[in-house]
């Protein structure tokens, strides 16, 4: 592999068109570059540090300095300050520093990705549960993890585990944990791929061995996101254009667009829930006038989850899946598709599937002997919840269905006003509660959220989202049917994002297993 220097970056940025100045690059020109970073705290020797961020400060460069790295790359804006700080340091000046460190960052940690088997998961909904159901499926019948997943609940590269910040990581710490991953000598890479990623060029450089596209639903749309739905959807379609098979939900909304956008990668392979064979009409609404490669058949639920037959060029047989609702069997296909893809044996898939745990996602937990259920979910947008409230509904008839949410703020603002809507047509109750109000106060996101519930469904604001699981399972312990309290838009996340700082709170499964105790006590 040819060594990377300060000179290769440095004529790659020109050649871009990014570079604006060179500061002390001449006698340092030669110097190696073994990685790259923006956060301090992973700087290491022969690396380069990036500096972003408005709340950037002249301190993290010294910091990252004296862990060892070796030159630093910035914008025009703050090349003056930190050339003051550091003024014998070697610096590279750019004009448009997110994309520059989309660039740099494959080069400078040597392209880790072309030894892995890399899989990218983009989609609306169902891109972290569709990451765990092929985590689980690579890793069964080995005695050691095999796979290495960054996603929306937790990042692990064999070496590094912890919490994720981003669904996709900014590109220095992705590239990093893909060098992780190869280090630790881990074969398979599974990551979610956001919309975000794709815009700003995080993922810039990295080879897929697949990409699949899961479904479209309309999500971030905001001044700080994307600015209406086509740049959504455009931001998606990139996936395939680093991607050696493309994989295609042929149900997905504006599948015609995304086949043909899959179309440049070398192979594609598509699948469907077919209610008879390849050719019944799930599969021809998508209006592709293409049949599934794969597809699942005679889906039923199975207590607390599901089964279907699975049809592949290489088997077919029964599945069983420990998870509810129609839209976690596509999940299911698409994990099935991308381990006939990689040739992973019937055996193994079948095996994966039925043991498959998603943290925050679908997680049902029964109280006073199965009257109460509490469902915690992930669910935070209009498709989250057009798929799972109607699952939770076929699933407990006859229940009263208590439903209790928030909308974030500053961002992603129609969701104050779709998820109402959308919960009405499913739920008895709503209750409005926090969810990463940012600046906002909850009470206005409430507020809102109040004002687009529809005539005739009842709905309650309990600003603190501990006295609302409160509320809402001493309402379902009032029910002489039995009820449901489900939990949503918040699965695992410990935080609560509050002005600017991000508040440690408990889980809402935590929350619901509390409020229970008060009254089995």
């Amino acid at each position: 592999m040819e060594t990377c220097t300060l000179a290769t970056l440095s004529q790659l940025l020109d050649a871009e068109g990014l570079l604006v100045a060179r500061r002390n690059l001449e006698a340092a020109a030669a110097t190696p570059i073994t990685g790259a970073d923006c956060d301090s705290r992973f700087a290491a020797a022969g690396h380069l540090f990036i500096a972003k961020g408005v709340a950037f400060k002249p301190a993290y460069l010294t910091s990252a300095l004296e862990r060892g790295a070796v030159a630093y790359l910035t914008d025009e804006a703050r090349a003056d300050e930190l050339a003051a700080a550091a003024p014998q340091v070697p610096a590279l000046i750019v004009n448009d520093v997110r994309r520059a460190m989309g660039i740099v960052s494959p080069i400078a940690w040597g392209h880790p990705d072309r030894t892995l088997g890399v899989v990218g998961i983009t989609g609306t909904k169902g891109k972290t549960t569709t990451a765990y159901m092929l985590r689980t499926v690579l890793d069964a019948g080995s005695d050691a993890p095999r796979t290495a997943i960054m996603g929306s609940v937790e990042t692990f590269d064999g070496i590094e585990r912890a919490e994720s910040v981003n669904t996709t990581p900014e590109a220095p710490d992705l590239w990093r944990h893909v060098a992780n991953t190869q280090a630790s000598g881990l074969p398979y890479l599974v990551m979610e791929v956001s919309s975000q990623a794709l815009k700003y060029d995080r993922t810039l450089g990295l080879e897929l061995g697949v990409a699949c596209f899961l479904n479209l639903g309309r999500d971030h749309i905001s001044p700080v996101e994307h600015p209406d739905e086509e740049d959504y959807f455009q931001s998606k379609l990139k996936i395939f254009s680093q991607a050696k098979v493309g994989v295609v939900n042929l149900s997905s909304d504006r599948a015609p667009e995304v086949l043909a956008a899959a179309g440049t990668c070398g192979r594609v392979v598509t699948f469907a829930i077919c209610d008879e064979d390849a050719s019944s009409a799930s599969v021809a609404e998508a209006d592709t006038g293409a049949q599934p490669t794969i597809w699942a058949s005679d889906v039923t639920t199975n207590g607390r989850g599901m089964r279907f037959v699975a049809h592949t060029p290489s088997w077919e047989g029964p599945v069983a899946l420990p998870l509810l609702g129609r839209f976690n069997v596509e999940n299911a296909l698409a994990a099935i598709v991308i381990c006939e893809v990689l040739g992973i044996p019937r055996e193994q898939v079948v095996a994966g599937l039925a043991q498959v745990s998603v943290p925050g996602r679908m997680e049902v937990i029964e109280a006073a002997g199965g009257k109460v259920v509490g469902v915690i979910d992930f669910a935070h947008n209009k498709m989250a919840f057009s798929r799972l409230l109607p699952a939770v509904r076929a699933q407990y008839p006859g229940r009263t269905i208590i439903s209790v949410f928030g909308a974030v703020g500053s961002k992603a603002v129609e969701r104050r006003y779709e998820l109402p809507q959308e919960a009405a047509k499913w739920s008895d109750l709503l209750i409005f509660t926090e969810d990463d109000p940012g600046e906002e106060p909850v009470a206005d996101i409430c507020a809102v959220m109040e004002a687009s519930t529809p005539e005739g469904t009842p709905c309650e604001t309990i600003l603190d989202r501990a006295e609302a699981v409160q509320r809402a399972v001493d309402l379902a312990f009032a029910e002489d049917g039995g009820a449901v309290v489900c939990l949503l838009c918040r699965g695992t996340e410990p935080t609560q994002h509050r002005g600017h700082a991000f508040v440690p709170v408990k889980l809402d499964a935590e929350l619901f297993a509390e409020a229970v105790a008060r009254h089995e006590a």
